[in-house]
């Protein structure tokens, strides 16, 4: 097999090196460039590896000399807006490289998204239209059952997340020139994974009598879909410059154009570590704007048991909003997002849609479902050994296919049901 696949950073754990020797097995040749401690330790020793140790300035034009030198065909990374992975796709385009983007799930987190050249904002569902939906599914179509409410890998996930970055605080020696894509220190960042591990307990609590006392208040609500103000989705893809200006937007909407008997409630990302002081901000603009008694804050949690009864959900790029558009919720989406889409989220100002909120059109957004499932939603999950060996199954043949999984399902080829395969 004429394939060489250059894998950059990947999900936090050991899916990319699994991924890899699975290509391996199939004939391909594989290797890894790692920027940090824990890109090596969850790479297989005995595979091919070099080590990123300089500025970052330096990488572009490094990253080119290894695709020159070692003939790769295939650039692979986890997201495509940080920097190693942003300069890494410009260099695999100069080259008319395939580029393999993987990423959470559109439809999480039964599901993790594959692509091809870019996703979220630099997808090509962005510039997806209706005939092109028809083309892939029947007109009688039946509707997709609703997955189960249950969270999926979540301990693992943030376990993986403590690990990689303790590593990276403990045996970094070796890279100490190369700067983190995020903005605080590799050092930072693993105290805050510990500190989201060793506050899983309490926070449970917390939520849970959050989540009691909106339940039993008995007054309309509107929910607020939190992203990490670190996210790629929020940062790159999103109209803000940081995350209190969103949340004083939302809120002097909410001032604005609510009526006085509805509340307000923000959910934080089930992630969310404390880096921002979410409830501190959220606090201090309510009572700026003299709304202090309507408006909520939720840590993290499920999110069916809040979005059953609310009236619309307000987000930037969460693709949470997903579960808010299945149940016909009104959606305001702020930023580029995939289903940011006429007929599926509200583009009037956020004062006069949650005056007279403007709800989904539910058969479009069936439709469109639908064929996300069909195409670039895998079942699995990056972070469990059942997770993985789902995505596995499944993967290397979407990978080593000539077509991407939209073209493929334009012309007939398209994955049976993930949904069943989900679930069997």
């Amino acid at each position: 097999m004429d394939r060489a696949f250059l894998f950059l950073q990947g999900p936090h754990g050991p899916f990319f090196a699994r991924l890899a020797r699975q290509l391996g097995a199939a004939g391909a040749e594989v290797l890894r460039v790692g920027f940090n401690a824990g890109d090596r330790a969850f790479w297989p020793r005995h595979l091919p590896y070099r080590a990123f140790t300089a500025d970052l300035s330096d990488w572009p034009a490094t990253c080119g000399r290894i695709m020159d030198e070692t003939r790769v065909t295939d650039l692979v990374l986890y997201g495509d807006t940080r920097f190693q992975h942003a300069a890494a796709v410009t260099e695999a385009r100069a080259r008319g490289l395939r580029i393999h983007v993987f990423e959470e799930g559109y439809l999480r987190p039964y599901w993790i998204t594959y692509e091809r050249d870019g996703s979220n904002g630099h997808s090509r569902l962005m510039t997806l239209t209706d005939a092109a939906i028809a083309a892939v599914l029947d007109a009688d179509a039946p509707d997709l059952p609703n997955p189960p409410a249950t969270w999926g890998a979540m301990r693992e996930h943030i376990f993986y997340g403590a690990v990689y970055h303790g590593l990276g605080l403990v045996a970094n020696r070796r890279y100490r020139a190369v700067r983190p894509h995020r903005d605080r220190s590799v050092a930072a960042e693993a105290r805050l994974y510990l500190k989201l591990l060793a506050l899983m307990a309490p926070h449970r609590l917390e939520r849970a009598l959050a989540t009691r006392r909106i339940r039993r208040g008995g007054f309309p609500y509107h929910l607020v879909l939190l992203q990490l103000a670190h996210d790629a989705s929020f940062r790159d893809h999103g109209p803000f410059p940081d995350m209190e200006s969103f949340l004083s937007e939302v809120i002097d909407g909410f001032a604005r154009g609510a009526p006085a008997h509805h509340h307000l409630v923000f959910k934080a990302h089930p992630l969310e570590d404390g880096r921002v002081p979410l409830r501190a901000a959220i606090a201090r603009l309510a009572h700026a704007r003299g709304v202090a008694g309507r408006v909520h804050f939720v840590r993290g949690g499920k999110l069916a048991r809040l979005l059953d009864e609310a009236r619309t959900a307000i987000t930037v790029n969460s693709t949470a909003a997903h579960q808010a558009l299945w149940r016909g919720i009104p959606v305001k989406a702020y930023g580029r997002a995939i289903y940011a889409r006429p007929g599926f989220t509200s583009a009037r100002p956020l004062d006069g849609f949650l005056a007279a909120p403007d709800p989904p059109d539910p058969a479009r957004y069936r439709r469109f479902r639908a064929y996300l499932l069909a195409t670039s939603q895998v079942p699995g999950s990056f972070y469990s050994a059942a997770g993985r060996r789902k995505i596995l199954r499944r993967i290397s043949d979407m990978m080593l296919a000539e077509a991407d999984p939209y073209a493929a399902a334009e012309r007939g080829n398209s994955a049976p049901s993930t949904f069943m395969t989900l679930v069997k």
